[in-house]
């Protein structure tokens, strides 16, 4: 060993007796809990319908006969428990907090489910926020799940990389608007998953087009979609487009999204399911 040692062997070129592999940093699963699988639904900006991605393949995954789980990473602005019309406070025992189970079986973590009221803000600097995510995936007994997707916050922050870091993500899914500005957002998180050595599993363009109810022509309101040219850019597989659908956002807002359908993200749930 050097007398110049820093002791951070992962910044250090050197062979030495002293040199320590790097540790991992992954947290351990809460000791009552089987999770197969775990999926990040990120974005690289808000508004863009990540939490309404996480929230309809949790649903078609469940269609399908798995048992899937939603942990909401999105502290600050949670809204998975109001999508599926859950408002009851998460219970504990001691082994661990019991997440909200939906009415078709989907299990749910969100900080909403431990505030008193659902309403209030949650004014937290960023480590504790990290902390918060940390916990859902070590102390709640998720019981057995075969897919659990991880509703991410948007951007590249402390909460993603916390959850790049912490959990063991299988893959992601990116979802993005058609507006010009997409690309630059949508490269932000690519590369992102790639220093993390994390897959991107596909890329849903939401928002991307209205179809009149009557002549069914599509109209590209945000603009015309640059989904495939994304895809190829990245090489990402599998893509899928969601509608500007005034019936699916009423479903939201009535905590009903379990009845959504659509075979808008079916490629993708292929993709996650193989």
């Amino acid at each position: 060993m050097s007398e110049n040692c820093s002791h951070n062997c992962s910044e250090c070129g050197s062979e030495c007796s002293e040199r320590t592999a790097p540790q991992s940093m992954i947290e351990p699963l809460n000791k009552n809990s089987s999770v197969k699988k775990v999926i990040g639904v990120v974005s690289g900006k808000g508004g863009v319908g990540k939490s309404l991605v996480t929230s309809m393949l949790a649903v078609l995954t469940q269609r399908k006969g798995y048992q899937a789980a939603i942990l909401d990473a999105d502290i600050t602005g949670p809204s998975i428990p109001k999508v599926f019309g859950i408002h009851d406070r998460a219970v504990g025992s001691e082994d661990g907090i019991l997440p909200a189970v939906t009415k078709c079986g989907t299990k749910i973590m969100s900080i909403n489910l431990l505030l008193d009221h659902e309403g209030d803000p949650v004014v937290w600097r960023g480590p504790v926020i990290a902390g918060a995510v940390k916990q859902f995936w070590t102390d709640v007994n998720w019981g057995d799940v075969d897919y659990m997707f991880v509703d991410m916050p948007p951007g590249t922050g402390d909460v993603p990389l916390t959850v790049f870091q912490s959990l063991p993500i299988d893959g992601i899914i990116v979802v993005a608007s058609p507006q010009e500005l997409v690309e630059m957002i949508v490269e932000k998180a690519v590369r992102m998953a790639d220093m993390m050595h994390v897959p991107v599993l596909g890329l849903v363009e939401n928002m991307a087009y209205f179809e009149c109810p009557t002549c069914h022509d599509r109209h590209f309101i945000f603009g015309q979609s640059h989904i495939a040219e994304l895809a190829a850019r990245f090489q990402i597989g599998s893509t899928a487009q969601i509608p500007i659908d005034p019936a699916l956002a009423s479903l939201c807002d009535q905590g009903s999204m379990e009845a959504f359908t659509g075979g808008w993200l079916d490629q993708i749930l292929q993709t996650i399911t193989k």
